[in-house]
């Protein structure tokens, strides 16, 4: 009985075999990727990715100096005028006593741009009126500030909106006080 289950199986294992290599095509089997062609592609693949990635040597990166911290402060409307935009000042403009810092809209704020009569002032009763013009500035720096209440609900709501978009958009530095206020600093008490 062992003779013939050896027999058995050796048959089987003779005829798996013929079966195996007469029905396999060649392309079929079992192939190594690590042929000498590949091997240069891959070679050259990573020199490639090596060169375009390294960070190159002659460009330095430098990074811009950053602007100096913004402290927030009281001011006084003699105090705001020089945050004009004018020789490389920043530009600040008070609205209903809170001062925005609109430097990033120079282009606007600043010299020579649409709203640049309201640089270094108080801007609310132009922006509630929506007239850009001087008139609406107050002229006596070291008098009261323009409290508004000549306006009207319209003129008060324009007011708000473009208090709102200041809010959005700029920062807040400072608060305006008129002279002689507790808040301001000494030097423009007695001034």
């Amino acid at each position: 009985m062992g003779d013939l289950s050896r027999d058995v199986g050796s048959d089987i294992h003779a005829t798996i075999s013929k079966v195996n290599d007469s029905t396999v095509p060649a392309a079929a089997q079992v192939a190594s990727i690590a042929t000498p062609i590949n091997l240069i592609l891959l070679s050259l693949f990573l020199i490639l990715a090596y060169m375009r990635l390294r960070p190159s040597k002659s460009t330095t990166t430098v990074l811009p100096t950053p602007p100096s911290p913004t402290v927030y402060r009281v001011f006084t409307p003699p105090q705001l005028q020089p945050f004009n935009g004018e020789n490389n000042q920043p530009v600040y403009l008070a609205v209903r006593g809170r001062i925005f810092d609109v430097t990033s809209g120079r282009n606007f704020y600043g010299p020579g741009g649409p709203y640049a009569n309201f640089a270094g002032r108080d801007a609310s009763r132009g922006l509630a009126c929506g007239s850009f013009d001087e008139e609406m500035l107050t002229e006596d720096l070291k008098g009261p500030l323009d409290r508004l209440e000549d306006l009207g609900g319209e003129e008060m709501e324009a007011l708000r909106g473009w208090e709102e978009r200041f809010q959005e958009k700029y920062l807040v530095v400072g608060k305006l006080v008129p002279v002689g206020h507790d808040e301001a600093e000494e030097d423009e008490k007695t001034a």
